[in-house]
């Protein structure tokens, strides 16, 4: 089993017990009879770098809701196609989404500084903000939110390499807790009608 096999499942996994977990909060009980409390632990504090380079905490982004991925700006495929998917969703949900801040955190801060994010993200949305940060930072920040990322040298260029890593939109809610995992795969018509359901 190749890495990005690895992968794929591990964030197939994430997804089934996150919807699991909100699933069962979301009933209230299970066959009536045992109450289920609290939400999956995906989330939590960072302390990252945007693309102005401003420090920024989560925080900064209190009282709204937060539409976060992860991957890398080098990345060929998975992450330009999220975010032409995040972008175009936002924009179809009109006024709807004014309240929710799209962030895209990379899985490889020696290579996308500040900077480079500024151009990449311009690229997609001017709404989308990037962060970044030090190799530390972004290594708790991932954990937080229990992403599997793993940098992959190549087997022709040693100076090259790739980033596996697990691929999830997170709705965070505006007290920072998650309020729904929604697959990457998911198309433009199916990610506004999983935001428009979690938003209302």
């Amino acid at each position: 089993m190749n890495r990005t096999t690895i992968a794929l499942a591990f964030a197939g996994l994430l997804t089934g017990v996150a919807l699991g977990f909100l699933a069962l909060h979301t009933s209230g009980s299970i066959d009536n009879q045992v109450s289920v409390s609290g939400r999956p632990s995906v989330g939590g504090p960072f302390n990252l770098i945007d693309q102005n380079g401003k420090h920024v905490t989560d925080k900064d982004y209190s009282g709204h809701y937060m539409l976060v991925f992860f991957g890398y700006t080098n990345c060929p495929d998975i992450c330009p196609a999220g975010l032409q998917v995040m972008s175009a969703a936002l924009d179809k949900l009109g006024k709807r989404a004014d309240d929710i801040v799209p962030i895209f955190i990379t899985l490889d801060p020696t290579q996308d500084t500040p900077e480079k994010m500024a151009t990449y993200v311009k690229a997609f949305s001017p709404r989308l903000v990037g962060l970044t940060g030090s190799e530390s930072d972004i290594a708790a920040t991932a954990k937080e939110y229990r992403v599997y990322y793993q940098k992959v040298p190549d087997d022709k260029d040693p100076t090259r390499y790739t980033i596996d890593h697990s691929a999830i939109f997170y709705l965070m809610g505006k007290d920072g807790s998650l309020v729904a995992p929604i697959p990457h795969t998911n198309d433009v018509d199916q990610l506004v009608r999983a935001l428009d359901k979690a938003l209302s």
